[in-house]
């Protein structure tokens, strides 16, 4: 990301709602640039290679999806799909191919930007190795594997941190359930939802204010979790 204003492409085949997006990021001191159809946009960010993609799925050259198959094919720059189709089996394929996050419209612009300023942070943290991810109340040492709540340092199981550990490296963004479950468990456990609710629900009872109503670790129904980088209302389900 440059020093200034951070970019963003907008790849939407609706005018209306390029517009909108434009003046809602432009607003919010982002540098702006647009294209109507798949190839457009991947010859854009080809051309100038922005801080973030805002990605629509029905485009009229392509799906947006294979947009974004052949995006991540040589960039790993944060996306974020846009579209009315609302499955949750939809929303775990582009997560999987590569999407940092998912929105269905309609959407309003202050969530979108607070999960785009998440996912240009993630992004940038990554790159820069930074080990420390602050989070207000929760700081998770990525380096010294440490937790502290509130500046007291929290005891977890291993397999604890490492839940915490992997939510934290994707802040701000949504984790599968399956890309959890892979990643501490290991292959062939993508079935086995029922150890990651009874390790989540752990896991609140140590680093939420209220675990039956989490402000931290947050829930998207059918798809996975997340941890809450701003206060920006982002609706989150309790198991």
């Amino acid at each position: 990301m440059n020093n200034h204003a951070p970019s963003v492409l907008l790849v939407d085949d609706e005018a209306q709602i390029r517009r909108f997006l434009r003046a809602g990021f432009e607003m919010d001191g982002f540098s702006v640039h647009d294209a109507d159809n798949g190839n457009d946009g991947i010859k854009n960010a080809t051309m100038r290679p922005p801080d973030l993609v805002i990605l629509d799925l029905a485009l009229p050259d392509m799906d947006g999806s294979e947009v974004l198959s052949r995006l991540r094919s040589w960039s790993n720059v944060p996306v974020i799909v846009l579209s009315v189709r609302s499955n949750e089996d939809e929303k775990v394929k582009l997560l999987q191919l590569g999407a940092d996050d998912y929105v269905v419209k309609p959407f309003g612009m202050a969530e979108l930007l607070a999960r785009s300023r998440a996912a240009i942070r993630r992004h940038t943290r990554n790159e820069s190795g930074d080990p420390v991810v602050n989070l207000g109340r929760l700081v998770v040492d990525l380096a010294n594997r440490s937790v502290f709540v509130d500046g007291e340092r929290l005891s977890l199981t291993r397999k604890e941190f490492r839940l915490l550990q992997i939510l934290a490296q994707h802040a701000g963004n949504v984790v599968t359930h399956g890309q959890l479950l892979n990643e501490i468990w290991g292959a062939g456990h993508d079935q086995d939802s029922h150890y990651l609710r009874i390790f989540v629900r752990k896991l609140r009872q140590k680093i939420e204010a209220d675990p039956t109503k989490p402000k931290l670790l947050l829930t998207e129904l059918g798809v996975g979790y997340r941890l809450s980088t701003d206060d920006v209302g982002v609706k989150s389900t309790q198991h």
